[in-house]
């Protein structure tokens, strides 16, 4: 039987991009592989309750704030759950059918007719055909019309192209949906009481400060030769600080950003180990993102 053109399609254009990695289904040695091979920290119970969701074939919304790590690991998690590496959707309101399910090419559409021939796959299809996962990123950034293309999907694990005639199922259950949400981004519309009783919400929390050396030391590798203590701590209370009182909000990423570049600094001005001066100059570059914040910042950095 010859192969659906479509389906043929999404191999040709999406398959070498898609790359395998090892399938992992137990809570337990996905938290271990997490850690080993892309070098993050999670939390037993984020992994638990995204497995179990999975497990029950509902989509998920990891909520949290900026730089907590929701978009790294819900990837990570879509790609081990399906053994393939996940797409990744950065939503925004211009976000349709066309741009994730699939459209014609003008030029083929207009000369050949609106066919399998002229029809583009988008991403959405592909994961769906290739049986992998999708994170929506910031899905709160989507409209209303998008949000309502997704409950067709999750309800009834299916795609539907008018234009082709033609629908596509599931087929095995490596196909997932993780959506992230910033609940303090102002650049975002509501989700309908009708989606949110189709999702599993997770909710993301900054580390502790224990966490957050542990992430530093773990990402920084031998870097952090270069880092005392002293000088960690006193980046991880600043940074606590700045999330109570500034605009800008930094991240875990933020945190580790900043002492990659103090650590690179020590290391280009020739010293053994990084001092105050480093880990000022680098917090001055790395922390301050608003300018609202200019004043804490340097009272803090001191």
């Amino acid at each position: 039987m010859e192969e659906d053109p479509i389906i043929k399609k999404v191999k040709e254009i999406y398959g070498p991009v898609i790359k395998s990695v090892p399938k992992i289904r137990s809570p337990d040695l996905m938290i271990k592989y997490l850690k080993e091979r892309y070098k993050l920290i999670v939390k037993p119970y984020i992994v638990y309750l995204t497995i179990a969701a999975f497990m029950n074939n509902r989509p998920v919304l990891y909520e949290g704030p900026p730089g907590t790590g929701k978009t790294e690991i819900g990837e990570a998690i879509l790609s081990l759950w399906a053994g393939r590496t996940a797409f990744v959707l950065p939503c925004s309101e211009s976000y349709d059918e066309y741009r994730v399910i699939g459209d014609f090419h003008p030029a083929m559409a207009m000369a050949k007719g609106f066919n399998e021939e002229s029809f583009i796959p988008r991403p959405l299809l592909a994961a769906l055909i290739l049986d992998t996962g999708v994170l929506i990123d910031e899905i709160r950034r989507s409209n209303e019309g998008f949000q309502n293309l997704l409950l067709d999907i999750i309800d009834k694990r299916r795609i539907i192209v008018p234009e082709l005639r033609k629908t596509y199922y599931q087929y095995s259950d490596g196909f997932q949906i993780i959506m992230t949400s910033n609940p303090l981004d102002i650049a975002q519309n509501e989700l309908s009481d009708a989606f949110m009783r189709r999702i599993i919400r997770i909710e993301f929390r900054y580390p502790t400060p224990e966490e957050e050396y542990e992430i530093i030391m773990l990402r920084l590798g031998d870097l952090s030769q270069y880092l005392t203590d002293g000088i960690i701590s006193r980046a991880i209370k600043i940074v606590g600080e700045l999330r109570r009182k500034a605009i800008y909000k930094p991240g875990t990423a933020d945190l580790v950003s900043w002492l990659t570049i103090t650590a690179i600094l020590a290391k280009t001005r020739n010293k053994s180990k990084a001092d105050i001066h480093d880990l000022l100059d680098a917090g001055r570059s790395v922390l301050l993102k608003d300018p609202e914040d200019e004043n804490i910042v340097e009272e803090l950095l001191g």
